[in-house]
């Protein structure tokens, strides 16, 4: 089939890739001309595992291509895919003045018939704004689908080429034969292409990462309790994750979520709930409980230098929200820094990819090590933050011997307590002894 992906952040990168491995002749539209030009030259702008190999792969074979000009990007193509930012505004709702902006243009481009499919996250009720959009520019007929995406950064080409489910919101059988036929590649093992109504494939989106939202910061609120009761969230975890109606994921306690879609999908439920007057209490509640988790660890740091953090130099392992990611967006990291800085500590970071990103926030507001362990050299304790596979078996010979004293703040549970208590360091997690 003939594509047209308009947008390359990191959902439209990942999907015009992955389209492309698949035989279909993919054009990725930006308006960032300097991005365009790298990505045509084979250099790619995010970070994620496994995208690179087939990124170069499809554009030397000539299914990926990159232009500036809309005009260019959807003149030929049968399904164009809208993969645009929709970040929060100012009371949290999604904002889709890029949506509905491309939405206009395409309005006064349309020639011929072609689907529109919205990839983005985006509140109930936009694809019929899109459709209104475009149709007061056009006589030409379209359709409009609701198709949300549900990558996980750092396994999103996977999540794309063997999918769960797929989820399309269309009344039109003419665009589920489509469809039908652009997906099956994908779900080849049986894995469901589920057609809805284009209102509840929207819901479906905020509704899945709401959920997700929901049994992390259950499992913050139990970790929590463990402390005050004396007992151990990892038996508590798998004591409950063991039972096939709750599962096994998402029930891993730390110092919250983050990253570009649960913060914003939950801010952009409730305040979608709100315009219907309907108050989404859980929710509310989700919220509340992250933004208190993100510096829990910040409290045990204060208790334990008895709340005098002045002139204490700290090592902090992982920036990124997630392991194998460079994304920073709403990271906890984040959180902990700045209120260790408002203390009067001092901090060196490092993380194996993140690093770049938040130099462009931070600047030389925090210090960035070569290393693990040099970022080790003459701190008073070190501070985990993100779940990196490197830091999981570390030399805690190395971690002793370059630390002013034995002592770790983890923030991902990533140590056997026993092993630690062992080797006589201090060692505080979340919820366990």
């Amino acid at each position: 089939m003939r594509i047209a992906v308009i947008g390359t952040g990191y959902v439209g990168l990942v999907t015009g890739t992955c389209f492309a491995e698949t035989g279909n002749k993919v054009v990725c539209v930006d308006i960032d001309q300097e991005k365009v030009n790298k990505l045509a030259a084979g250099e790619i702008t995010i970070y994620e595992p496994g995208l690179e190999k087939i990124f170069l792969r499809n554009l030397r074979e000539e299914r990926l291509v990159f232009t500036a000009r809309l005009a260019d990007g959807i003149k030929d193509a049968e399904i164009v895919f809208l993969a645009l930012p929709t970040p929060p505004g100012e009371n949290g709702a999604a904002d889709l003045r890029y949506v509905l902006g491309v939405a206009d243009e395409i309005g006064k481009l349309l020639s011929d018939y072609k689907v529109i499919v919205d990839k983005s996250t985006v509140p109930v009720g936009t694809a019929a704004k899109i459709k209104n959009v475009i149709a007061a520019h056009c006589s030409v007929e379209f359709d409009v689908v609701s198709n949300p995406e549900f990558l996980r950064e750092g396994v999103a080409v996977d999540d794309f080429m063997k999918p769960d489910r797929v989820v399309i919101g269309t009344r039109s059988e003419r665009v589920r034969k489509l469809m039908n036929e652009l997906y099956a590649p994908f779900v080849r093992q049986g894995n469901p292409v589920i057609f809805m109504d284009e209102n509840s494939a929207e819901l479906t989106k905020y509704a899945a990462n709401s959920f997700l939202a929901t049994k992390i910061s259950f499992m913050n609120e139990i970790a929590l309790l463990c402390e005050k009761l004396g007992a151990d969230v990892d038996m508590v975890r798998r004591g409950i994750g063991s039972d096939e109606r709750i599962g096994k994921r998402f029930l891993f306690p730390g110092i919250g979520y983050g990253g570009s879609c649960f913060p914003k999908d939950v801010q952009a439920l409730i305040r979608s709930a709100e315009e219907e007057n309907y108050d989404f209490k859980i929710l509310k509640a989700v919220e509340s409980v992250n933004a208190a988790q993100k510096t829990h660890l910040v409290s045990k740091i204060k208790d334990y230098f008895k709340n005098d953090l002045s002139g204490k130099h700290f090592a902090l392992w992982g920036l990124a929200f997630k392991p194998n990611t460079d994304d920073i967006r709403e990271s906890p990291a984040l959180s902990i820094i700045e209120a260790i800085m408002q203390e009067g500590a001092t901090i060196i970071a490092f993380d194996p990819e993140a690093m770049p990103n938040v130099k462009k926030v931070l600047g030389e507001q925090i210090s960035y090590a070569s290393s693990q362990y040099q970022a080790l050299e003459g701190a008073d304790a070190l501070i985990i933050a993100t779940e990196w596979s490197e830091f999981r078996t570390p030399d805690f010979d190395m971690i002793s011997g370059r630390l002013k004293q034995k002592l770790i703040f983890d923030g991902r549970n990533l140590f056997d307590t026993n092993l630690v208590r062992a080797l006589d360091f201090h060692y505080e997690s979340i919820g366990r002894p």
